[in-house]
């Protein structure tokens, strides 16, 4: 995805024709995760990642069998093949799991209530990797 990441609304100077921004639940997505799409086991990382607030946009979008080969590629990259982690980071592009892939897909996560932010397991882009 090259170029510069897009401007915020307030910022920008035309305002027609620019697709809106999608905000995400701060708590992240709620309930189990879809069932494992790939052969073999799921990989611990599998369910950490559903219930971070990206897989609400990955749920609508029905990217199912993208997060299962991000969670391989992961689990690969973890062993520093180095083939394993270019490609994890293309697919965290892809998957708005940092914060500029999140800019240029427009999606932004809605500010969480101070009792909520600080009782959530996972609040921010980078807390998923701590688990």
């Amino acid at each position: 995805m090259p170029g510069p990441a897009p401007k915020p609304a307030a910022q920008r100077r035309r305002t027609n024709a620019v697709p809106g921004t999608v905000t995400l639940p701060a708590t992240g997505r709620c309930g189990p995760p879809p069932a494992w799409p790939l052969d073999g086991d799921a990989p611990e990382s599998w369910v950490t990642l559903w219930a971070l607030p990206q897989a609400v946009a990955w749920e609508r979008l029905r990217m199912v069998d993208v997060v299962a080969r991000y969670a391989l590629v992961r689990r690969a990259a973890e062993l520093l093949n180095k083939d394993a982690l270019t490609e994890a980071r293309l697919l965290e592009d892809r998957l708005g799991l940092s914060p500029m892939a999140m800019l240029r897909l427009r999606w932004e996560i809605a500010e969480a209530p101070p009792e909520q932010a600080e009782s959530a397991g996972v609040s921010r882009i980078d807390d998923y990797r701590d688990l």
